[in-house]
């Protein structure tokens, strides 16, 4: 019998459990990384968190977007700056308060995330085909509660148009 599992062939070994996770946070980091291969050279992951924003919010001020990703705002105008470079954001006043300027995601920008979150959905579901049926099931229950416990929102469902966070939670101030 493994050492995580009783008689009653129920998980209480912490450690365990910690070890599973950290092995499939691993197999996820792989497949995220996977996922934006295709553009890392205009995208870094800290880019592409700014872009998942940006496209879940709309027009953002710089000073909200910096605390969104828990960044300085120099930091945040820094990867702003690329963005622009890059062709995937711009800036623009905004209506409501001429002294304030937005930032949002251009076309491209829009189009890389939704490229970046289908190549990463597609492979996720390559996985989890190779799963059993009952598998499948216990999967969705224990990610569910863990993705509960951990305050994460659920990822949108596959017909849905708005694309999710990755890894990180985005309140909706």
């Amino acid at each position: 019998m493994p050492e995580h599992e009783t008689n009653t062939g129920t998980t209480d070994d912490g450690d365990a459990v910690t070890r599973a996770v950290l092995t499939a946070s691993r197999l996820l980091v792989a497949v995220s990384a996977r996922s934006l291969a295709a553009v890392e050279e205009r995208v870094t992951l800290p880019q592409f968190r700014m872009l998942v924003v940006l496209s879940t919010r709309g027009a953002t001020k710089l000073v909200v977007l910096a605390e969104l990703l828990q960044v300085a705002p120099s930091t945040a105008m820094r990867m702003v700056d690329r963005l622009i470079a890059a062709g995937l954001a711009d800036r623009q006043t905004n209506p409501d308060n001429r002294r304030e300027t937005l930032l949002q995601l251009t076309d491209e920008g829009q189009r890389t995330v939704h490229d970046v979150t289908a190549r990463r959905r597609a492979e996720i579901a390559a996985i989890v085909e190779r799963l059993r049926p009952t598998e499948r099931l216990a999967l969705i229950e224990a990610l569910s509660a863990f993705n509960e416990a951990g305050g994460e929102p659920p990822a949108p469902a596959l017909d849905d148009p708005e694309p999710y966070p990755l890894g990180w939670a985005v309140d909706a101030r």
